[in-house]
């Protein structure tokens, strides 16, 4: 049995469909008590939602990714070219520390073109095709090339809040195919280029490339469709993210890498 075998069997003999937070063993009173009122906060979410308390949507059930897929290569066409210096890319730990947890090394390469008040004006320049798509989905608050190394896994853990979805349009997916996957709590989905996969990021869930090659998908988050009057309270929570201090060094992070980067361009 193969390394990606190994793991489909053994994850398949537990139940994996929970949002509890598996990293670290020890926590502080006040980590305990937010995690509390996250869990009573994700609780509502799944009452009022439009859509039901899944781990894996079907793509139909989002009207938006029927033309987005169609519009794949133009997306792929971009990306092409960002990969040209793709050893120059920040890893997502060098812009985001709280993933320092999940990833430490450079294997896991980041293309932001969307986040709450990150400015990603020149990337967006040079992924106008991208860019228009993007402005076009829903509630969309964060979008980035999310680039895979050959070998890169990506250990158990769980997002930071149901009320946001997550897209991941396939845009590279090396062969073989069965051997790079995503598994979000007891689902192990695998990438199509050219196709979109649609999961709840609060679930359990992991990644690997067992694979020579390099997976990329265009990462989108959205706000969740929710009844009214919460999502519109839902998208407001969402538009006061970018005050918070982790998502601040992120910009100031992402600034300084693009000043090199850019600076360095012919």
């Amino acid at each position: 049995m193969n390394d990606s075998a190994q793991v489909a069997f053994d994850r398949q003999a537990a139940d994996l469909d929970h949002r509890t937070h598996t990293l670290g063993s020890s926590r502080s009173l006040a980590a305990r008590i937010g995690i509390h009122l996250q869990t009573m906060l994700e609780r509502l979410v799944a009452r009022v939602s439009q859509l039901p308390d899944t781990p894996v949507y079907d793509s139909a059930m989002f009207p938006w990714t029927q033309y987005l897929e169609s519009q794949w290569r133009l997306i792929r066409a971009e990306l092409d070219q960002v990969m040209l210096a793709r050893e120059r890319l920040p890893a997502f730990q060098q812009i985001l520390d709280e993933v320092r947890t999940i990833t430490t090394d450079d294997q896991w390469k980041t293309y932001w073109l969307l986040s709450a008040g990150m400015d990603c004006r020149e990337n967006q320049a040079r992924c106008p095709e991208t860019t228009r798509l993007l402005r076009a989905i829903p509630g969309a608050s964060t979008a980035f090339f999310s680039i895979l190394a050959p070998g890169k896994k990506i250990p158990p853990h769980r997002g930071a809040y149901n009320g946001i979805l997550r897209c991941h349009l396939a845009m590279i997916v090396p062969e073989p195919a069965q051997h790079v996957a995503i598994r979000v709590g007891n689902h192990i989905c695998h990438w199509q280029e050219g196709r979109t996969l649609i999961f709840d990021d609060s679930f359990n869930h992991e990644v690997w490339n067992d694979t020579d090659g390099w997976r990329v998908v265009l990462f989108i988050d959205f706000a969740r469709p929710l009844r009214q009057p919460w999502h519109l309270l839902n998208r407001a929570f969402l538009g006061i993210a970018r005050f918070l201090p982790l998502l601040r060094r992120a910009n100031r992070r992402h600034r300084d890498w693009k000043r090199g980067y850019y600076q360095a361009q012919p």
